[in-house]
């Protein structure tokens, strides 16, 4: 199979119609990239397609990256790293309770999905006993802050709990104030003591 035929994805401006990814920020985040790729497989996990530049002749100072898939049979420090680069990690489970205890054996707590059919798994990943992102999706992928939902962070990533939109509401102490300026005392439900 030749190499354009294997692409899964269109690199390019992300300004254009139909691009799904855009360049790394800088030569450095590519650099990052090509160095979490070689220790990866240097821990034992192997690149299954991507991760190589592109359109460098047509785009010399920028740094596209194709999108990497990268398989790996145990959880190990560069997986557990945010590399902030496009790559996916892939790893067997025998069981839910396994890919929950990955899911949640990283220092980042932003954003998780699943994917599944089974509903009672789907429950159980977004319960108290599943992710322990602040955002847990089934069968859409992640999406990074959810602005406006009621989270802020977890662990390691988006800004705690603190940035969240509800924050506020910890340093309130919600009271319900009722003035009369009318001069008269009327009572509650209109009650009325006459003597």
């Amino acid at each position: 199979m030749g190499d354009t035929e294997r692409r899964f994805v269109e690199i390019g401006n992300p300004l254009e119609s139909g691009t799904l990814v855009g360049p790394l920020i800088h030569d450095a985040a590519y650099k990052v990239m090509q160095n979490t790729l070689e220790a990866v497989t240097d821990e034992g996990g192997s690149l299954v397609i991507g991760g190589r530049r592109r359109l460098e002749d047509e785009a010399p100072q920028a740094f596209y990256a194709e999108p990497a898939i990268v398989r790996i049979d145990r959880q190990t420090d560069i997986v557990r790293r945010e590399t902030f680069a496009p790559i996916l990690y892939v790893m067997p489970y025998d069981n839910l309770d396994e890919a929950i205890a990955l899911n949640n054996d990283v220092p980042q707590g932003l954003s998780s999905s699943i994917f599944t059919n089974d509903q009672s798994e789907a429950e159980r990943f977004v319960s108290a006993e599943g992710s322990d992102c602040g955002i847990s999706n089934v069968n859409i992928g992640t999406s990074g802050a959810e602005i406006g939902g009621a989270f802020g962070g977890e662990k390691q990533t988006g800004g705690g709990r603190e940035s969240g939109s509800d924050a506020w509401r910890s340093y309130m102490r919600r009271a319900t104030n009722t003035i009369n300026y009318s001069g008269q005392l009327p009572l509650a439900q209109g009650v009325d003591f006459t003597i």
